[in-house]
């Protein structure tokens, strides 16, 4: 018995040190979003302290998004809040406030009950419900936010991957091709080409700014898998998402020698 026990924790020490070295409260990233070298904004993600979810170890994250105020057309804030399974593999719990210029603010909530396999969703405008609805789940979830770390987490597997997303209180497929294919990217937040692994995807929904489709992705090569760069398609055409800030103890973006992508 006791030499069962024994294996049984030293075979899950490696996945405690997965998430210790994905899911570092305290981190910040930031980041600056382009169309044709013009800044449309910024999106601001930083990583919260441990909770739980019942008996479920849990970890919040939340992200940010501010328009370029010196763009008089172009006015957008919103804040997004997932509550993330330690694995950074699915959601228990999503918030999102969202401002479109004038229109009334978009408030939305989801909770993903695992144990009773169903998830609650519920839409405001100006503090007006809307929406409620409950329905059956048969797997894990994530949403729009908490995506972003599951494919942090499964960005080195060289695997092909289709995530049930909540967007806008319905359920859709992301599908992400993960290559294992190794890139030198360049950004201008360090002068040396950044080692990064690339993957790409397919959003079959539509999310904030009209953000669906195609995209693609450069995160860090490096236990950390900060995202480095990505490609996305929103009302405006195909923007640039580059890292310009961070705040992760011990990190660096690693330098790379290979071939630069281009741009």
């Amino acid at each position: 018995m006791f030499r069962s026990a024994a294996v049984a924790i030293l075979c899950a020490v490696p996945f405690v040190a997965l998430r210790a070295q994905l899911l570092q409260p305290g981190e910040e990233l930031e980041y600056k979003v382009s169309y044709l070298g013009i800044t449309l904004g910024f999106i601001r993600i930083i990583t919260e302290e441990p909770t739980s979810v019942g008996e479920a170890p849990a970890i919040r994250v939340r992200a940010t998004i501010q328009s370029n105020p010196d763009i008089p057309f172009l006015s957008l804030r919103a804040v997004f809040e997932s509550l993330l399974d330690t694995s950074a593999a699915f959601s228990y719990r999503f918030r999102s406030q969202v401002q479109q210029g004038d229109e009334p603010q978009a408030t939305a909530s989801y909770e993903f009950d695992y144990a009773r396999r169903q998830a609650t969703m519920q839409e405001w405008r100006n503090g007006e419900l809307l929406l409620q609805r409950r329905v059956s789940i048969r797997s894990r979830l994530n949403d729009g936010l908490s995506l972003l770390f599951a494919a942090r987490r499964y960005v080195l597997s060289g695997k092909s991957y289709r995530f049930p997303t909540v967007v806008n209180s319905d359920t859709f497929a992301t599908v992400i091709h993960f290559t294992q294919r190794r890139e030198a990217v360049r950004i201008g937040a360090v002068p040396y080409p950044v080692r990064t692994v690339y993957f790409r995807g397919n959003s079959n929904w539509t999310g904030i700014y009209g953000l669906t489709g195609a995209f693609e992705g450069w995160f860090s090569d490096d236990d950390a898998r900060v995202p480095i760069r990505a490609k996305m398609r929103v009302y405006v055409g195909n923007v640039l998402i580059e890292l310009v800030r961070w705040k992760r103890n011990g990190w660096m973006p690693p330098a790379a020698e290979l071939p630069s992508a281009e741009p």
